[in-house]
């Protein structure tokens, strides 16, 4: 899918607008949207607004677990009337700001605008908005540490010159961006629905394999356990503690916010063993007024588990490939050294990543919030598992390997896409709004996602 430029243009006088259509005026935003300043001073409206970044506006009761709670007293909140365009004045840059569907109030951080009549259409200042480039030049006026969580106000935006075309042209504009950007979500959809089939699949395989074998024929025996259920009638059911030689933690000095080079000692963050793959580049330089103690390397088949992190997190399980004399044990992070002959590091690590071992460690998991939980020492080594000959094991994990290797390539390839439709997405919308192309001619075809989009999008 191709469109024309415009017939005629002009020097738009704004450096990262360049040129815009001769008809289009350049102006500064406050001259088609106005900060809407009105409060809920009486707490009269209780219908709470909340922003998701790359949702919108919803009802706070859809937001579910996530974010900042509700307020008890909304009398300091602002009024918002349908069709205000609402930017989570903290979170612009990653997603976080919508047109609102509904009348409420909203958080007093929030920046609340309201279209000027008859300059804009409220659906065309949104797509004005969302573009990069101009989201970019917006957080250059903001302030913070990350440029993605700059804060932004009304004084920072409401100079910035945009390109406003003429109204029966944003109607069009609007629509067709409605049009297109709704095939492209549709695609993304498609691949993100896939992604996660691959990854159910994934942990299917690698559930079965760890608790079933490889060998379909192979007798079976009840395990004793109610949540394991059958094993092969040749393996064995322990908890972890005897297979363990040693388990012990590390510590966690104050580090640099770095990681360490590679004359250096780094101590481990805990996000090291997040998906089950040892990430050593998870690390802190510790600084070299410390003394590292070498007790704490990390050596070839450390088993480690965390012991404190998210619901999601806490119990992840990676193995050290290989020796690394300069990474240092963390004090969130449980180290296991096992009896080889008994058990394999990489076997007992695949079964950890299971549903069924996971939702036995959230289960004895204690903390006062889901967003940091911990794990005791005798958690783990009172976890039962199966324990097959370690022959046996070592086919699992070839196995297991294996099937990784395919289902990752797979899992990147979706995500390439994705990253591929959601670039499309953005310079679709830039190309609109800044004119750089003629959609005058546009009609809308089919509303089914078409192979060519995706074609031209993943190409």
């Amino acid at each position: 899918m191709s469109f024309p430029r415009y017939p005629e243009y002009k020097d738009s006088g704004v450096e990262w607008l360049g040129e815009v259509p001769a008809h289009w005026r350049v102006v500064p935003c406050r001259t088609f949207v106005e900060e809407r300043k009105d409060k809920n001073s009486d707490a009269a409206v209780d219908a709470y607004l909340s922003l998701m970044a790359n949702v919108g506006v919803i009802p706070y009761e859809e937001k579910g677990d996530v974010g900042n709670k509700k307020p008890d007293d909304l009398s300091k909140c602002k009024i918002v009337k349908r069709g205000d365009l609402v930017i989570n004045s903290m979170n612009y840059g990653i997603g976080s700001y919508g047109l609102s569907g509904l009348d409420g109030v909203c958080s007093p951080v929030y920046i609340v605008l309201r279209a000027v009549e008859p300059e804009v259409l409220p659906r065309y200042a949104l797509r004005i908005f969302e573009n990069r480039a101009f989201q970019s030049l917006a957080q250059s006026f903001g302030n913070g540490i990350l440029a993605h969580r700059a804060a932004i106000g009304w004084d920072d935006l409401k100079g910035i010159k945009v390109a406003l075309p003429p109204k029966d042209e944003q109607n069009l504009l609007a629509a067709f961006l409605d049009h297109e950007t709704a095939k492209i979500d549709a695609l993304v959809d498609e691949q993100k629905r896939l992604i996660e089939f691959l990854k159910e699949k994934r942990q299917a395989v690698i559930s079965h394999a760890v608790t079933k074998g490889l060998d379909p024929n192979v007798p079976m025996k009840d395990s004793g356990v109610e949540w394991l259920g059958e094993v092969p009638a040749h393996w064995v059911v322990l908890p972890i503690k005897y297979v363990i030689k040693s388990m012990g933690q590390g510590w966690s000095p104050q580090c640099e916010n770095r990681v360490a080079g590679n004359d250096e000692f780094g101590v481990l963050k805990v996000g090291c063993v997040n998906g089950g793959q040892f990430k050593p580049e998870e690390n802190k330089a510790l600084p070299s007024d410390l003394a590292p103690d070498p007790n704490l390397s990390i050596r070839t088949g450390d088993l480690m588990i965390s012991r404190a992190n998210t619901r999601d997190l806490v119990g992840s399980a990676a193995v050290a490939l290989a020796d690394y004399s300069n990474l240092l044990l963390c004090d969130k992070l449980y180290r296991l050294r096992l009896d080889d002959s008994r058990c394999l590091p990489r076997f007992l690590s695949c079964y950890l990543g299971t549903r069924m071992a996971r939702g036995r460690l959230e289960l004895e998991a204690t903390g006062a919030s889901s967003s940091m939980l911990n794990i005791g020492q005798a958690t783990v080594r009172d976890l039962v598992f199966p324990v097959p000959p370690v022959d046996e094991q070592h086919g699992i994990v070839t196995f297991i390997d294996n099937q990784l290797v395919r289902s990752d390539k797979l899992v990147a390839e979706a995500e390439k896409a994705v990253e591929l439709l959601q670039e499309r997405r953005s310079a679709l919308i830039s190309a609109a709004v800044t004119g750089k192309i003629d959609v005058r001619g546009w009609k809308p075809a089919s509303s089914v996602a078409t192979d060519d989009t995706a074609a031209q999008v993943t190409a």
